[in-house]
């Protein structure tokens, strides 16, 4: 069998959606999890003739998310794909504000988003491909922001920061199996999608770095959501996936 299964997060818009698009049209099996699904998947997928799966799915329930997908790898037959990779690639940041001025419901969203469905779609994900004699990968997309600290950054930091460090454990954790996943987290660079205009579009007061961003644009150095997409996915599909568990595209 030479098709491969991907589940991915955040498929509806921005860089998820351009990933999503780029994996039908290269003929593979895909299951996408999102607030909303996206009308331009199904034409594509139609177009390709390959199957597609969308859910709507609020990752803020990550236990309800994750028994969701364990139930459906369950009724999935492993000799009918070559792979199966899990993307985590949604993610939210908080309003931009000092953290004393955070709203706590705001970053409890992040870190449930960002970190905590991350980590249960992983372990669902594990757990039900355990005995498929298939190669698996886990790939969470993280940010440069989980390495490096930014004022009224704290919420969306954190989960970034979370995401990596979790990804170092869980590579230690399927090390020690024959068909042990390869796992990474990966900083894809900074790209031109809804969450570079929120962050252009916050109060210089509150965000000290807000100008970095506006010169990011102005200079065009943002990677279009394509261009990253493919990036990403060539990453993915390198054969030295997973030899770090932490890595960066940006170099």
């Amino acid at each position: 069998m030479t098709q491969h299964l991907y589940i991915l997060t955040g498929a509806s818009r921005g860089m998820g959606l351009a990933m999503a698009q780029q994996l039908l049209k290269r003929g593979n099996v895909l299951l996408c999890i999102s607030r909303n699904v996206n009308p331009a998947l199904a034409t594509a997928a139609q177009k390709a003739d390959v199957p597609l799966t969308q859910w709507m799915q609020d990752l803020a329930d990550g236990a309800g998310a994750s028994d969701r997908l364990r139930e459906w790898l369950n009724s999935q037959n492993p000799v009918d794909f070559a792979s199966v990779s899990l993307i985590n690639n949604a993610g939210v940041i908080p309003p931009i504000v000092p953290l004393r001025q955070s709203n706590p419901a705001d970053l409890a969203l992040a870190l449930r988003v960002g970190l905590e469905a991350p980590m249960a779609l992983s372990a669902a994900f594990l757990g039900g491909t355990n005995s498929w004699p298939i190669p698996r990968k886990v790939l969470n997309i993280s940010s440069g922001l989980g390495r490096y600290p930014m004022a009224s950054q704290a919420g969306y930091c954190a989960a970034k920061a979370g995401m990596d460090h979790f990804t170092r454990c869980l590579a230690l954790d399927e090390a020690l199996h024959a068909n042990g996943a390869k796992v990474c987290a990966l900083a894809p660079g900074v790209i031109d999608t809804d969450m570079q205009v929120q962050l252009r579009g916050a109060s210089g007061e509150a965000f000290p770095d807000q100008s970095k961003f506006l010169q990011l644009k102005a200079q065009g150095q943002l990677s279009s959501p394509e261009a990253a997409a493919e990036n990403v996915l060539r990453f993915l599909a390198s054969p030295d996936f997973g030899r770090e568990p932490v890595a960066d595209l940006r170099g």
